[in-house]
């Protein structure tokens, strides 16, 4: 059969979240199902390191989705133009958009719907865009997948779109994470913070991150509690002006933050394994990739109490209110102290790792696909 896919996000060197998830899930079904055809629909020129194998045919649709105007446009007149000349038996889109008018089957995975519960993090264009396409994007797919029960359920109660038509994948974690032993923890300590033991913060500067509130909690807990602890911030600064940077600003102990901005996946998965904790206290996640990258890290977690977190958490992490900064920083403290406690939840997050497997991922969207293709 022929499986056209919604590629636009498989971009060289910005595989972050959904373009993580399209690149893993994507690499192993074509490998996985060589009987089919898969036609890969970029919207600009595309790495070669994505055609995965000989099964894929890749296509360019105009213009380039840069912003909700030409999003409309390729998604509405550029991907329909392509698929009338691919004639495929099934959409797939990894990233939650699809054409709203299609008269072929079609599975869309919708990530989560943090738009809908925190508006005031979008950009007025961007937030009328979502609002009026994104209930039609999951009304009119086929089947929908998602990464979390609490996305599914949020879809269910937000569009209205039945439970039984939404199947649960969960992310998986990178294999790039795995643990380090206490020199090379100590090698990568005297590389970023001076040898210092750090807490760290990984993911895009954003309000929904919550960097501001962490910042007050480690000035708390640094105030409290005489340490050479840091915080390692790993993130791209696109959204640093305003409330963050103030808030950073204010700090009493700005001096033990450490800014790296965005890092390599190599980078990155050291400085996992070689924290005291990650603190990732976002205000609303559908998944929570880092959780799951720490615990194959063998790092504990700080992480908040709402949304999908505790889902994907489970028992092995520590719990907190995000908009509370005391419970953020007296979680900071207990792994400060506590070594027993870092490695309870250390082996805690081991035996629950292999839930988060990207090849269990891959195989769940296939079998979503395989519902709408069998039907």
């Amino acid at each position: 059969m022929k499986i056209a896919v919604n590629t636009r996000l498989l971009l060289k060197g910005k595989l972050e979240g959904i373009g993580l998830f399209s690149n893993e899930t994507l690499r192993r079904i074509t490998q996985w199902h060589p009987e089919h055809q898969f036609y890969f629909i970029f919207d600009r020129e595309y790495d070669e390191s994505f055609i995965f194998s000989d099964n894929i045919t890749p296509v360019i649709a105009h213009p380039q989705a840069r912003h909700p105007y030409l999003w409309y446009l390729f998604f509405e007149y550029g991907i329909p133009l392509k698929l009338k000349t691919i004639k495929p038996d099934l959409f797939l889109s990894t990233d939650g958009w699809i054409p709203t008018k299609l008269d072929i089957p079609t599975v869309n995975v919708i990530h989560d719907l943090n738009f809908v519960h925190h508006p005031e993090f979008i950009k007025p264009v961007v937030r009328r865009y979502y609002d009026r396409y994104f209930p039609k994007f999951a009304r009119n797919a086929t089947r929908l997948a998602t990464v979390s029960q609490f996305s599914q359920q949020d879809i269910h109660q937000s569009y209205q779109v039945p439970l039984d038509h939404i199947d649960v994948v969960y992310n998986g974690a990178n294999p790039a994470y795995v643990p380090l032993s206490p020199e090379q923890q100590q090698a990568v300590k005297q590389q970023y913070t001076g040898g210092c033991d750090f807490f760290l913060f990984v993911g895009l500067i954003h309000k929904r991150k919550n960097l501001a509130n962490i910042f007050k909690a480690f000035d708390q807990f640094k105030s409290s509690t005489p340490n050479s602890m840091k915080l390692v911030v790993v993130g791209d600064k696109k959204w640093w002006a305003g409330e963050i940077e103030d808030t950073f600003l204010h700090m009493n102990h700005r001096d033990e933050v450490v800014m790296l901005g965005r890092q390599h996946i190599d980078a990155l998965s050291r400085l996992t394994a070689s924290a005291t904790a990650l603190v990732y206290a976002s205000l609303f996640e559908g998944f929570g990739q880092p959780i799951v990258d720490a615990y194959n890290a063998h790092t504990p977690v700080i992480t908040s109490n709402i949304t999908s977190m505790p889902e994907i958490a489970g028992n092995a992490a520590m719990l907190v209110n995000p908009y509370s900064v005391e419970q953020i920083a007296e979680a900071m403290y207990c792994l400060y102290s506590d070594d027993q406690l870092r490695c309870e939840l250390i082996n805690k997050g081991v035996a629950r790792k292999d839930i988060f497997t990207w090849d269990r991922t891959a195989e769940l969207l296939w079998q979503t696909i395989e519902k709408v293709l069998l039907r």
